[in-house]
């Protein structure tokens, strides 16, 4: 499936906190009472790789895309910023777009900063879709994770490895290991029994980052959640299995909106 970018309009949305933060929203959006998704990247990519889901939710939804400050098109703030400090950007993000709640789907550590809004501010997070979850606490360093990561990129499709390294590369070493330090400091599980909104957790089968059995332990620590498995897929499974993901998320909000 060929990536429609006209399917959405280019904005800056600058918060009260004095970030300018570039966006992507659909431009036609079905209908005014349609589901609203917010799409949340993980550590040292951007909206870019989130393209392949988001464009096939937009036919359906009202879809926002954002680069979190210092990652994709917006600036660097003055510091790189930790997992809660994201989570405010992103509340900030939704106060200046006059979103007071959506559906939030993340990607890797994008699961870690939905899990910390949910905490700070539940009223923002109408449901949540952790695909491919981290930190599995039994690779809490660096070391372990990057063996994680060299396995997983052997099973990425070959057109994921330019997106990876042109964001890589923008995003600047300093930002990346500084980011996954924050990661994976960050005890994900400690957080996840306060989280009380319908919760759809995902993995790709072949996902090495995030093994079955941390996906299963993410989904019985949430209250209100439910696993589901993309065969053949690996960590990036927005960018590797959009065609699987996207169903997923459909009768996921659909059961919930009942």
């Amino acid at each position: 499936m060929s990536i429609d970018k006209g399917a959405f309009e280019k904005q800056w949305i600058e918060t009260t906190t004095g970030l300018k933060i570039y966006t992507l929203v659909t431009s036609n959006p079905p209908h005014h009472s349609t589901p609203t998704l917010v799409l949340v990247h993980g550590l040292s990519v951007s909206s870019r790789y989130m393209m392949p889901t988001a464009v096939r939710l937009a036919p359906w939804y009202r879809v926002y895309i954002l680069d979190f400050p210092g990652f994709g098109k917006s600036p660097k703030p003055s510091h790189v910023l930790s997992i809660p400090e994201s989570a405010d950007a992103l509340a900030a993000w939704m106060q200046a777009v006059r979103l007071p709640s959506a559906t939030l789907l993340g990607n890797s550590l994008g699961c870690q900063i939905i899990v910390q809004l949910a905490l700070k501010d539940p009223e923002c997070v109408e449901r949540a879709i952790l695909a491919s979850p981290t930190m599995d606490p039994k690779a809490r360093t660096i070391h372990q994770l990057a063996g994680r990561l060299l396995i997983d990129l052997s099973y990425e499709p070959p057109s994921f490895l330019p997106v990876l390294g042109r964001e890589f590369l923008a995003a600047g070493f300093t930002y990346t290991i500084r980011g996954l330090q924050y990661a994976l400091d960050d005890p994900i599980e400690e957080h996840l029994p306060h989280v009380h909104v319908p919760t759809l957790v995902v993995r790709g089968s072949r996902d090495p980052i995030v093994p079955q059995e941390w996906a299963e332990r993410v989904t019985h620590l949430l209250p209100d959640s439910q696993l589901a498995v993309i065969e053949g897929a690996a960590h990036a499974v927005n960018f590797n299995a959009p065609e699987y993901l996207v169903p997923l998320v459909q009768s996921f909000i659909q059961s919930t909106s009942q």
